[in-house]
């Protein structure tokens, strides 16, 4: 057997001591749970989890992968993550560009069909010049099918300045994974360091 590749243990979810992810229940087995218990069901109804949802495969589907900064008078830098493969690797051909020196913040908007996904994680790589520079890793939490999709926004970070830093390009690889191991985004993408966004 292979050794696993490095990167791939980069992109690999931490694991934390004595958690024990639990038995896989499906939307219509949660709702039909403590029937008798009226405000129970009540509450259950209002998080989606009717005896009409879910059924069918277990499936998340990315949308957007975004970057917010309140110094970007534009709005959000915004990566379509529903286009086709080929697009898709052009993302890394094409670097955005980044302001250098300011805050901002990366997040994601997906969808869940089908049955409840649990552990859901956000990973991302950074390297310059193949050599890694950033490593993050968000716990995005459990979601249920809904015709909505979630949208979630990850904790603030600076981008880093200075003339060398504006130097070449940053190749960014995001990754989406669940608590059984299911990989629902695997993505690579480019920024580059600029004076203006």
């Amino acid at each position: 057997m292979a050794a696993p590749h490095h990167e791939d243990d980069e992109l690999a979810p931490t694991a934390t001591e004595g958690y024990k992810v639990g038995q896989a229940k499906t939307v219509a087995e949660l709702a039909n749970l403590d029937k008798e218990d009226e405000s129970l069901q009540r509450w259950k109804a209002s998080l989606g989890l009717g005896t009409s949802g879910g059924g069918g495969q277990k499936k998340v589907i990315l949308k957007t992968l975004f970057l917010r900064s309140t110094t970007r008078k534009q709005g959000d830098v915004v990566l379509d993550l529903t286009q086709s493969p080929a697009e898709l690797a052009q993302l890394k051909k094409a670097p955005i560009t980044i302001k250098e020196g300011v805050d901002y913040s990366v997040g994601i908007t997906f969808s869940v069909e089908g049955e409840i996904v649990s552990g859901l994680r956000y990973i991302q790589v950074v390297k310059r010049t193949g050599i890694t520079v950033d490593r993050i890793e968000h716990m995005l939490g459990s979601y249920g099918p809904q015709p909505e999709p979630y949208t979630k926004v990850f904790a603030g970070e600076e981008s880093p300045s200075g003339m060398l830093a504006r130097s070449g390009s940053y190749n960014v690889r995001s990754r989406v994974v669940d608590d059984d191991g299911a990989v629902w985004l695997d993505v690579e993408w480019g920024f580059k360091l600029g004076k203006e966004w």
